[in-house]
């Protein structure tokens, strides 16, 4: 806990890493010292446990900083040409592909040279589709010739703040480039990760041989290989939808089974001499093989350290504490890499642990079924239940939806979904020695179309999935203390664990409360939106949106919808653009496209430019004297620009959404 509050700090901070290496190696010998003073005394002191405290924070701050290359004086960002606007010969290595966007395929990079500077650290490549795509592989070293771009920030309320997610990965910039500019300096695999790379592209070869649809691949790469990149979109939210995209996630189910087998396969092996150790070896070696195929994502990275500390002390033959194998996997993990602390997966990963572990023993004794199929189900039921009590909340938080069907795609998926990975293991290694019989294949291949069909029809239940739910943290933190205690209470009722469940429930109370209240409010945004208008007046929980936007684009829109979820809104009602606004006592005027004006009868503190109006600036500035100028996104580049010029030239405050995001009014 208090390595994870070191981390904390430090991500928060942002402490220089001199200061941090000198804090821990403070805290260490404070540590020493407090450990063999009362050892010779025979006296056991309270300092000992604080001093162990604050090294474990020393140790926190001093990991994130000494894994952040933007603290090395080789960073690239610290490049003595590197300026805004200025394009540099770029050289790099491909680090990983992500998932496409509809305009660029995507990766992530490690900066290798800056014209002729040796440099380090990582960035966002985009490249631009074109008829022609050369996908590129991981440990290819290209060329560029291109500039660093600040990667935006937020320009809507509530909206995904992608700067801070990239961020939390130590990238900092992005490229954007076209196909035809980019230069192939080497192009072959010569790191685990490329050869990982290099082979899960063999399997793919081998498998598209066969009659396995699009969909029936991606799910099969997702399952056994750890790679969605390639996932069409729709079966992901069908997945996310129907409570089930843990499966597509390699997890500690996927690790376990795997374990399993290589117990089974190995165990001849312990007969022979230094058989046991040569058998846990093996096992290791092997599971993080899998890891380093599975591309060491922050689930899999988690299941294979837990399993292997349980690995160690199975062919040890010591018992095991499943809390204590959690911490240790949670702290090796963090060493080495301590941003998966903010990682989405790697919360909600081990969230779900500790739920099974600690609740699934409590719902399963409220019925013991006499049957042995009916108690199989019935645990699969509980490990649910318990894993979803774990995971709802932050699911809640970070996705804002709820699926209530889950039982339903869980229930008639996990019972089978250990033959479902044993069957496709044997698929890919029959593939890849060229000895699968295609009956096999398409039978494996109507395994995985069933289970996307199921999913697929859960997923479409629209009336059970609860979307759009407001959720902030103080419900977060305040929905796990209610969980805690309840548990408590629970395993062991007594006046105190009755006592905190009450605070519990009072501290519930009181974070609806403050949230509602927080976000209850008079409010006047424009909004940022591409080729439209958007604005709203916020009453209290009220929303009234103003706005031009077609049928389609309504439907897409996500801008109304993240405000609504952010402020807690009950209502909301739409109407058409008014050239006037009136908020408190501020007047907006609206000049449209037509660049008509009037404003005899009174004087507007601000105005709005929207669809490019063809108005003379400095004529509108003398005749009206705003406060303040704003364009929203319906406005053409050229036309901001030149309207800014003019702006920065009277010395008037200019607001452009594009760069500055919604603009907002609060009473």
């Amino acid at each position: 806990m208090f390595l994870t509050l070191g981390i904390t700090l430090a991500y928060g901070l942002k402490i220089h890493f001199t200061l941090s290496f000198f804090g821990v190696l403070s805290g260490f010998l404070l540590l020493s010292v407090f450990y063999f003073i009362p050892k010779r005394q025979f006296q056991n002191r309270i300092w000992f446990g604080f001093a162990a405290y604050i090294s474990m924070i020393g140790l926190g701050i001093f990991t994130y900083t000494i894994h952040d290359q933007k603290n090395s004086s080789k960073h690239y960002s610290k490049v003595s040409d590197l300026k805004k606007g200025t394009a540099n010969a770029i050289t790099f290595k491909i680090r990983e592909r992500l998932k496409p966007s509809a305009y660029y395929d995507k990766y992530i990079i490690d900066l290798i040279k800056v014209d002729d500077e040796s440099v380090i650290g990582k960035s966002l490549l985009n490249i631009k589709k074109d008829t022609i795509q050369n996908n590129y592989n991981i440990d290819d070293v290209l060329l560029i010739y291109s500039e660093f771009k600040i990667i935006p920030n937020l320009l809507n309320p509530n909206q995904f703040n992608y700067k801070a997610y990239l961020e939390k990965q130590y990238i900092y910039h992005q490229l954007v480039v076209d196909e035809h500019s980019i230069l192939t300096l080497r192009s072959q695999q010569n790191s685990l990760f490329g050869y990982a790379e290099r082979f899960r592209q063999k399997i793919n070869r081998k498998l598209k041989t066969y009659s396995f649809k699009s969909d029936e691949l991606s799910i099969i790469n997702a399952l056994l290989l750890g790679q969605r990149q390639d996932m069409d979109q729709s079966v992901y939210n069908s997945y996310a939808n129907a409570g089930a995209i843990h499966i597509l996630a390699v997890s500690g189910l996927h690790v376990g089974i795997i374990l399993f087998i290589l117990n089974v396969i190995l165990k001849p092996i312990e007969h022979i001499k230094h058989g046991r150790t040569i058998k846990i070896t093996s096992i290791l070696l092997l599971l993080w093989s899998f890891a380093i195929i599975a591309g060491l994502s922050a689930s899999v990275t988690r299941a294979v350290t837990m399993f292997s500390v349980v690995a160690i002390a199975i062919n040890l033959k010591r018992t095991t504490n499943i809390y204590n194998t959690l911490a240790i996997s949670v702290f090796i993990l963090l060493l080495f890499k301590p941003m998966f602390l903010f990682d989405v997966g790697f919360q909600m990963s081990y969230l779900a642990v500790l739920s099974i572990v600690s609740i699934q023993p409590l719902i399963y004794k409220l019925w013991r079924p006499k049957w042995r199929i009916t108690n199989y189900f019935w645990q699969i039921l509980t490990v649910t239940i318990a894993a979803q009590m774990g995971v709802v909340p932050i699911s809640l938080y970070y996705f804002h939806q709820f699926p209530g069907l889950f039982f339903v795609s869980n229930l008639a998926i996990i019972p089978f979904l250990g033959l479902i990975l044993g069957f496709g293991i044997i698929v890919i290694v029959l593939a890849l020695f060229d000895i699968l019989p295609s009956a096999i294949a398409d039978t494996y291949g109507t395994i995985i179309g069933g289970m996307n069909d199921l999913v697929s029809w859960v997923s479409e239940q629209e009336q059970f999935l609860f979307r759009n739910i407001s959720f902030e943290l103080p419900q977060l933190i305040s929905c796990y203390l209610l969980v805690l205690a309840f548990t408590l209470l629970w395993k062991a009722p007594n006046y105190k664990r009755l006592m905190f469940l009450l605070i519990s429930l009072l501290l519930t109370q009181g974070a609806w409360f403050y949230s509602t209240n927080k976000n209850s409010k008079n409010t006047f945004v424009i909004f940022h939106k591409s080729r439209y208008t958007m604005i709203s007046q916020q009453s209290n929980s009220t929303l009234r949106v103003y706005d031009n936007l077609d049928s389609i684009a309504t439907l897409n829109d996500k801008v109304i919808t993240n405000y609504d979820i952010g402020h807690f809104i009950t209502s909301i009602e739409r109407d058409s653009l008014q050239s006037v606004y009136q908020f408190q006592n501020k007047t907006i005027l609206v000049i449209d496209s037509l660049g008509v004006y009037n404003v005899k009868r009174f004087q507007p503190d601000y105005v709005l430019l929207r669809n490019s109006p063809q108005i003379n600036m400095e004529r509108l500035i003398d005749s009206i004297q705003p406060q303040l100028i704003i364009a929203d996104g319906s406005n053409y580049k050229s036309y901001v620009n030149r309207w800014k010029a003019t702006c920065t030239k009277r010395k008037l405050p200019f607001h452009h959404t594009g760069e500055k995001g919604a603009f907002i009014l609060n009473k």
